[in-house]
């Protein structure tokens, strides 16, 4: 899950036992549902010819059940179907507001930083202390899944607080390098696990009709946590120890995100993989609403019986179908992303703020965390009507438009001023259209079409593409200017040198057409599908005899 960043400086890195209820044994309460129900939605992936017996039983079963339950439905006439999961689904989001807190809280301070503790003037100490973030998030992705498989995703945010919190509070008190290194390493650790887990969570808890919906809140927490470091590191400007002050408050969500996990529900499906029915029927009651009881636990124990009952799956298993197709899916998504271009934008992007005379970096920050936030707004509103699929090629097509402008802007002889206006609605379009699908949908849909069993797993290994890619990137060099986004040190500022902006971003946009070619062709629609009919079809298509 990505977003863009802030721009006061050159752009840092950026870029899944018994449970305790929310609430223990609550008055039954009816849940009001839309008027109208949705229509199942076809799967694009290879034709098959026959479908597995259980599978068609269960879609017929389903089917009958749908139409049974149309008319009550209609009953209702206000929609406050996501009202129960909401409240779990936030605190859950509180991870993903501590990695946007992360990402901007060096963007500022580091120079203060680099003074006080004995390193200023060196980059590749500057470097190390940004970059080793990222080493430990690389780590935290790949643990996640083994974690999350084993204690369920409740246990696991609860025990990633403890290196968020450590971490934070270590870097603020740091007085040596070792120390705010160690103390970054800790962050990145837990980031790691979080930005893995997060989209798990929300994908077993949230009821199939507002999925995507819900699901968006990872981008919307991401935002709002870098917009809150940038108004809070106003005060390092006058305040050269203000840094200690920011770290600190850094440890405070991980409190909340501890105390607040005491009182959310386990996911519904390891519940059920564990063997505590029970305990999985009163989730889906308080959540979900009681008629889905008995459907949900049918499609959990028919998953659950295809892909065995143990808690823990083997990376192994990822090369098999489907689970090797899915993992590389997840993989690719990550790596278009990355080459699509966004952090080459945002370093750039601070350039053409001050070419239209904005020099206040704080101010530039400002205009592209609001862009993405409204972005990520649209995007919560869009997902469950429009489908994944169909963001994600039209965030990529928008992405390709807006590298066109700022293309045209650099390349044709216009009016200086409307040359530089241009640049600035290009960044700007390139951004929220980034985050209307780029951004959300490629963590969101990764999860949707993994199996249960290897859900963790496959989030994990697409996490690890996703953080190994600049850790390569910062290694591969060590160059002589200030701290510069290692996301783009692979490649993008030698290509500058060599080709200049215009060619660069040319090549962006040609990268961001074909992710949207690759979303039409190898990303298959889930909206309005159960994770379970999701899995079955995928299962029913990968069965030898279906061709």
């Amino acid at each position: 899950m990505r977003v863009a960043t802030v721009l006061h400086h050159p752009v840092r890195p950026v870029p899944s036992y018994r449970s305790t209820l929310f609430t223990p044994s609550p008055p039954k309460m009816k849940t009001l549902r839309f008027s109208f129900s949705h229509r199942s939605t076809k799967f694009k992936v290879l034709a098959a010819k026959k479908q597995l017996p259980e599978l068609r039983s269960w879609k017929q079963k389903q089917d009958g059940e749908n139409l049974l339950s149309r008319d009550q439905k209609a009953e209702a006439g206000f929609d406050l179907g996501w009202l129960p999961a909401f409240p779990h689904v936030l605190i859950a989001s509180m991870s993903n507001f501590l990695f946007g807190y992360h990402i901007g809280v060096m963007n500022g301070p580091i120079v203060s930083i680099a003074k006080e503790l004995g390193f200023e003037g060196n980059p590749i100490l500057e470097g190390l202390v940004v970059s080793i973030f990222i080493a430990g998030a690389f780590v935290g992705s790949i643990s996640s899944g083994s974690l999350a498989d084993k204690l369920g995703c409740r246990r696991t945010f609860q025990i990633d607080t403890i290196p968020l919190i450590l971490g934070a509070i270590i870097s603020a008190q740091a007085h040596s390098l070792d120390e705010m290194l160690w103390g970054r390493f800790l962050v990145g650790l837990g980031i790691g696990v979080n930005t893995v887990l997060v989209p798990i969570y929300i994908s077993e808890v949230a009821p199939t009709k507002y999925r995507g919906s819900l699901g968006t809140l990872c981008q919307v927490g991401t935002c709002l946590g870098i917009i809150t470091s940038l108004f809070l590191g106003i005060p390092a400007e006058d305040d050269p120890h203000w840094w200690r002050t920011m770290l600190y408050i850094a440890s405070l969500p991980g409190f909340i995100l501890a105390l607040g996990m005491q009182f959310t529900v386990e996911s519904p499906r390891w519940l059920c993989k564990g063997g505590m029915l029970n305990d999985a029927k009163a989730v889906i009651a308080n959540l979900w609403g009681e008629s889905e009881i008995n459907k949900a636990i049918e499609e959990f124990q028919l998953v659950i019986k295809k892909d065995g009952s143990d808690l823990d799956s083997q990376w192994s298993e990822l090369l098999e179908e489907p689970h090797s197709r899915v993992a590389l899916i997840g993989g690719a998504l990550f790596l278009l992303q990355q080459f699509a271009g966004i952090n080459g934008v945002l370093y750039f992007s601070s350039l053409t703020f001050q070419d239209v005379g904005i020099t206040d970096g704080a101010l530039a920050s400002l205009l592209v965390g609001v862009t993405n936030f409204a972005g990520a707004l649209c995007a919560s509103y869009l997902m469950d009507k429009e489908g994944r699929q169909k963001l994600l090629i039209g965030s990529y097509l928008g992405m390709a438009i807006s590298m066109l402008l700022v293309v045209g802007a650099i390349s044709l002889p216009l009016d200086e001023d409307f040359s530089h206006n241009l640049s600035i609605l290009g960044t700007l379009f390139y951004i929220f259209m980034f985050a209307i699908g780029a951004g959300p949908v490629t963590g969101l849909v990764i999860p949707e079409i993994s199996s249960n069993r290897t859900r963790g797993k496959i989030m994990g290994f697409s996490f690890s593409v996703h953080w190994s890619l600049p850790f390569a990137g910062k290694f591969s060099r060590i160059r002589k200017e200030k701290v510069c986004n290692f996301l783009v040190g692979l490649f993008f500022l030698d290509l500058v040198e060599t080709f200049g902006v215009a060619p660069v971003y040319a090549g962006f946009g040609g990268v961001s057409l074909l992710s949207a070619l690759f979303a039409y062709y190898f990303i298959v629609e889930t909206k309005g599908r159960s994770l379970e009919e999701i899995e079955m079809s995928l299962n029913a298509n990968s069965t030898p005899g279906n061709k």
